[in-house]
């Protein structure tokens, strides 16, 4: 080769559109003549010069080519919880960690395996759904559940995601003589689960029954449920006492509210246990009973109006809507009389300034006295923040009844820049919460009556009560590992934040599940001092107790939260994984 073949390879490796094909090129040089030693050295060192050049062009096109990102991807098995067998054609889908989009989804076959692949790494949240089944998280705990790590080293293919087959609860409802009662109102309530403070007895579901007295509820998650009948008898006739005339006051009946099994004592109703892929029925016969007439002493203003009195009905906590109110009677009598009032527990409310009372309607038609009660004071404020910042321009506040016995309908009002106001609160404990846009405003402390109370409890007793809330608008997120002792990360691990003050207990702990990896995060934490906890298969735990939170307090890792940790406080060493 000569040196003119050593410049046409240079040129041939270093051109701006030259591929890098070195054998084709060898292809196009002749063999060498044999001329001598000089001329062969003189090859060797053409050849020497190519493939250096050769090399040369390909180290500095594949360090100047941007490399691929690795992808993964998440894979396994979708099963039956109660029965253990595969799901087939189940959809599976891993959603961003930010928003919770969906970024890909796969259906299962039929032996519910899926695999959702070319996924960059990332921690995905992993949704199942099938008609038939309750959609969830995997793992999911109550509001939480474990999102899946996808990246060097991370086992993500073989995951078993259990699926629970949704509960179906029927009935039918009867009147007297066994007639289906249609139009009755069936009321469905769960019982709480999971020990979060201040968690009561919730609505899970209304319907009414059709022509034949059936009612259904499907797709239920298993638990213990309560629940409860109200309807009115379609030949009742109810009219005013002094009107009344002795071939109306037969048709002049109510139906209690009834609850199951067969009562009307809000607490003898019995729990019926739904368990996920069973269906249980669940009747009830309503007894028409004669109805009530209470009545009230009106009060009227100075400018000639009225006050109504308000009659409400209250079924484990949730006012009910549909209540009898007040209807009075005329000028002339003076007088405002409840008419219809089937048997039950009730709440008046009545003068001014208005007094509340709570008072079991039984088997004799009543005169109010006008003095029962306790006066229900005015609750106002306003809601501040501790730094000074702006507060949303219209949140939404509420109180919410505290009291165990009787707890007392939530009452709601929305804020105008943090002001507030609540008319009428019956005396006793009560949490104040607040939110803006779906999102919770933490209430840290509240000062009324020269003193500063942590937390969101306040207590009302005879007095209107005006104070100020503080917000915490606080985004700091604390974020961690919870591992064994060998250091390795649990996942599914239930995290809970515990504020030093028990006091603000309710309003400034927080909770998360570790994920697939171990980690975990606890969102918009207020300032303050805490301590983080990971509790293995502590879902069960009464975990607001203090006496059940304490004795994992000792072990647990202490955090300090102020106004200057920022958007993230990364925790310098895990938490140490406790078992329950």
């Amino acid at each position: 080769m000569s040196l003119h073949s050593c410049e046409i390879g240079e040129k041939y490796f270093s051109g701006a559109k030259a591929r890098v094909d070195f054998v084709s090129f060898m292809r196009r040089l002749k063999p060498p003549p044999p001329s001598g030693l000089s001329f062969a050295i003189q090859n060797v060192c053409c050849f020497a010069v190519i493939l250096s050049m050769a090399a040369n062009y390909v180290y500095a096109q594949t360090a100047s080519t941007p490399q691929p990102a690795p992808v993964y991807s998440i894979a396994g098995t979708v099963v039956n919880t109660a029965s253990g067998e595969p799901v087939r054609r189940a959809t599976v889908a891993v959603l961003s960690e930010e928003d919770q989009q969906t970024v890909a989804s796969a259906e299962t076959d039929d032996e519910g395996r899926f695999s959702l692949d070319g996924l960059a790494a990332g921690k995905y949240p992993l949704t199942a759904s099938k008609r038939g089944f309750l959609t969830a998280y995997y793992d999911q705990h109550e509001g939480y559940n474990t999102a899946i790590v996808a990246g060097e080293g991370q086992e993500t293919n073989k995951i078993v995601f259990r699926l629970v087959p949704g509960a179906v609860l029927r009935g039918v409802v009867t009147g007297d003589g066994g007639d289906p009662v249609e139009g009755a109102q069936v009321m469905l309530f769960l019982k709480p689960h999971g020990h979060n403070p201040g968690a009561r007895i919730s609505q899970a579901g209304a319907t009414k029954t059709d022509d034949t007295g059936a009612y259904g509820f499907d797709g239920l998650a298993a638990g213990e449920y309560l629940l409860a009948v109200k309807a009115e008898p379609w030949f009742a006739i109810h009219q005013s006492i002094r009107g009344a005339f002795d071939s109306g006051a037969a048709l002049d009946v109510a139906y209690p509210v009834t609850y199951f099994d067969a009562t009307t004592n809000e607490a003898d109703a019995t729990a019926i246990v739904l368990i996920g892929g069973r269906s249980v029925e669940a009747n009830i016969n309503l007894h028409a009973l004669p109805a009530l007439h209470l009545t009230v002493e009106p009060v009227v203003k100075e400018d000639g109006t009225s006050l109504r009195a308000e009659l409400r009905q209250s079924i484990f906590g949730t006012e009910n809507q549909d209540a009898v109110v007040a209807s009075p009677l005329g000028k002339q009598t003076g007088r405002g009389e409840f008419a219809g009032v089937a048997p039950g527990h009730y709440e008046l409310t009545q003068g001014d300034p208005p007094r509340v009372a709570e008072f079991d309607v039984a088997t004799t038609n009543q005169q109010i006295d006008p003095n029962m009660g306790s006066t229900a004071v005015t609750v106002s404020g306003i809601l501040q923040t501790a730094n000074g910042a702006a507060m949303p321009e219209n949140p939404r506040i509420f109180l919410i009844s505290l009291d165990d016995a009787h707890p007392h309908a939530p009452l709601e009002t929305t804020g105008s820049r943090g002001k507030f106001s609540f008319a009428a609160v019956p005396p006793g404990s009560w949490g104040l919460w607040a939110e803006n846009s779906g999102k919770s405003l933490t209430i840290t402390s509240i000062f009324a009556a020269g003193k500063t109370h942590p937390g969101n409890q306040l207590t009302v007793q005879d007095k209107p009560i005006p104070l100020v809330a503080s917000v915490s608008q606080s985004e700091t997120r604390v974020e961690g590992f919870a591992r064994d002792v060998k250091g390795k990360g649990i996942a599914g691990v239930m995290i809970v934040l515990v504020p030093k003050e028990p006091s603000a207990f309710s309003a400034l702990v927080r909770r998360d599940q570790s994920d697939s990896d171990g980690s975990f995060s606890l969102r918009d934490v207020a300032s303050g001092e805490y301590t983080v906890v990971a509790i293995e298969k502590g879902w069960e735990l009464d975990w607001a107790r203090p006496e059940v939170i304490s004795r994992y307090l000792s072990q647990g890792l202490t955090v300090t939260v102020t106004e200057n940790s920022g958007k993230m406080l990364r925790l310098s060493q895990p938490v140490p994984v406790q078992s329950r």
